[in-house]
């Protein structure tokens, strides 16, 4: 019997490891923005969906470098996960050493951090939506090193890079995702 890609089970997985809303709406948002590359580039929706969701499951139990992802990942080849999901969730995080050489490994890094920043850069707007969000205004919050600290901006670039896009195509590819799922994302705004 083949492994099918199932979103369902994605989601029940990711909900019975995850309890935090703030870690969930992540794993939503990276799932959107990936979802969004798979039906531009003509590839398997439900595949990298599935990827999307789960590449963080394991972070909220196992959030040291020794143990995300790979505990995920111990996880999913139990379950019957193929290796094409376990190995985008492992070259998601650069300090794995997998390298990001198919389709799916290089849009899952590109749209990790991303999704966070931009839906970090929706939040802050009056209107707390990213349905008047616009590339330019999330390009402008990336040179101001006090907002979303957290995240590096080179990695922000390097992913756009790696997808082989000027970085304000990208980041408006990610915000139209992000606009289809404004309710699930809690972006919809005020």
């Amino acid at each position: 019997m083949s492994w099918i890609a199932d979103r369902d089970a994605a989601l029940a997985l990711l909900h019975e490891y995850t309890a935090g809303e703030s870690l969930r709406r992540h794993a939503y948002a990276v799932d959107a923005a990936v979802r969004g590359y798979a039906r531009r580039l003509g590839e398997d929706e439900a595949l990298w969906s599935v990827t999307a969701l789960l590449h963080d499951f394991d972070y909220e139990r196992w959030p040291s470098l020794d143990d995300h992802p790979y505990r995920g990942v111990e996880i999913l080849g139990a379950q019957g996960y193929p290796e094409v999901v376990t190995r985008a969730i492992l070259s998601h995080a650069d300090y794995s050493g997998v390298s990001r050489d198919s389709p799916l490994e290089k849009v899952l890094y590109a749209c990790d951090e991303m999704s966070g920043f931009v839906t970090a850069a929706a939040l802050v707007r009056p209107s707390r939506s990213v349905m008047d969000l616009e590339a330019a205004s999330v390009k402008k919050r990336m040179k101001d090193k006090a907002f979303a600290r957290a995240v590096p901006r080179e990695d922000l670039e390097r992913g756009a890079a790696l997808i082989g896009l000027p970085l304000e195509v990208h980041i408006a590819n990610v915000i139209e995702s992000l606009r289809e799922e404004a309710d699930v994302l809690g972006l919809r705004g005020v």
